[in-house]
């Protein structure tokens, strides 16, 4: 018999949050969450998420043993500002019984009819900068921290069960061997000479922090045109500031400005956590901060996970100077592979940036839906 329960206490959410430990004991590609950053961000006294979004956690049991966990989300501001009517789920993790995956979506599409919306989507997390998809090929590969691992047959259950995919993305790999500076280089000296740009480097953490809220700005303004976006909130901002920016090396930060020192363009490029993290075992203490710090400072590849140009300047070969940049950064730190956060499939313009670096697809995810 399977038994749905819905975990609210620190200890039940601490369940939650363990159970992939045990699904992926041994699997050498799983890249573990740190349980402490979880925790915080399904409180809802300090994650802003929940100032537009409400969550329910749900365990699966079976037989007393936990078997699954999903949970349902609904984001207000983008069912009442969009007018997307669509609730999601996100941080599912299950054995390979289509029942249980059936009885744990049934909670989500509950919650989905009790507030009258029209569809469920997921995997997918409270916003834009959470984990997104569920991976359909990659999975010889290693995770990372900001993507979800997951085995084969989760797709398998969501089409057996009725849902279809709704959105595509691919991650790429390339060797920095690929890189040749040639493609940018006079591109780069030619954009900041005609629109008086220039770029802004940095070597430590506090030189950051002055220019975070303008980044998350531009974050919203350059991405705003994507049907998936929902907006960065103030509080949302200040969130991320304290949770993402300590966890990159400064000097993988990097922007453009123009000749008012106005941030027209920016780029977030993270070490690979994921040995350290899986070193860690979900913990921080007592040894796992010392993987983290190593890998901040040490790693040789590198993610690069935002990059975000004003609508003006889109299509004026703005990232050539990002590029540069960060070749030479790479050159003088060693760096060897050179990855790509999940990207949609149809963002074309976002693929046209690494036409040069002769990139793979090595990993593919996607979202399912159904309609309630």
């Amino acid at each position: 018999m399977i038994t749905i329960k819905e975990a609210k206490t620190k200890n039940e959410l601490t369940d939650f949050i363990k159970f992939p430990f045990s699904l992926y004991k041994n699997n050498k590609n799983w890249v573990p969450p740190l349980i402490a950053d979880e925790l915080e961000s399904f409180d809802k006294t300090k994650n802003p998420a929940f100032e537009n979004a409400e969550a329910y956690f749900y365990i699966a049991y079976k037989d007393y043993k936990i078997v699954g966990r999903i949970a349902a989300i609904i984001n207000w501001k983008e069912v009442n500002d969009q007018q997307k009517k669509k609730v999601r789920f996100g941080w599912f993790d299950v054995i390979d019984d289509i029942e249980v995956t059936k009885a744990l979506l049934e909670k989500v599409n509950e919650l989905g009819r009790k507030n009258k919306l029209e569809y469920v989507e997921g995997p997918m997390g409270f916003s834009n900068l959470d984990k997104v998809g569920v991976l359909t090929e990659g999975f010889e590969e290693m995770g990372t921290m900001i993507t979800w691992y997951n085995h084969l047959y989760y797709a398998t259950h969501f089409e057996q069960l009725g849902y279809f995919k709704e959105k595509e993305y691919i991650e790429s790999k390339f060797p920095f061997s690929n890189v040749k500076p040639e493609f940018f280089e006079k591109a780069n000296e030619l954009v900041k000479r005609r629109y008086q740009l220039s770029p802004l480097n940095f070597k430590t953490t506090k030189e950051v922090m002055p220019h975070v809220d303008k980044m998350f700005d531009l974050f919203n303004k350059s991405y705003a045109s994507l049907s998936s976006f929902v907006a960065i909130s103030d509080t949302e901002k200040e969130y991320f500031k304290k949770k993402y920016i300590s966890f990159i090396n400064p000097e993988f930060i990097k922007f453009v400005e123009d000749k008012d020192h106005n941030i027209v363009a920016f780029s977030i490029v993270m070490p690979s956590f994921s040995e350290a993290l899986q070193k860690s075992k979900g913990k921080l203490f007592p040894f796992g901060f010392l993987h983290l710090l190593k890998a901040k400072k040490q790693s040789k590849d590198v993610l690069f996970y935002l990059i975000g140009v004003l609508p003006e300047y889109q299509n004026k070969a703005v990232t050539a100077i990002i590029f540069k940049e960060y070749y030479e950064t790479f050159r003088e730190k060693g760096i060897i592979n050179c990855f790509r956060t999940p990207e949609l499939a149809d963002n074309l313009a976002i693929h046209n940036l690494w036409k040069h670096f002769n990139t793979v697809v090595h990993k593919r995810r996607c979202t399912f839906r159904r309609e309630l």
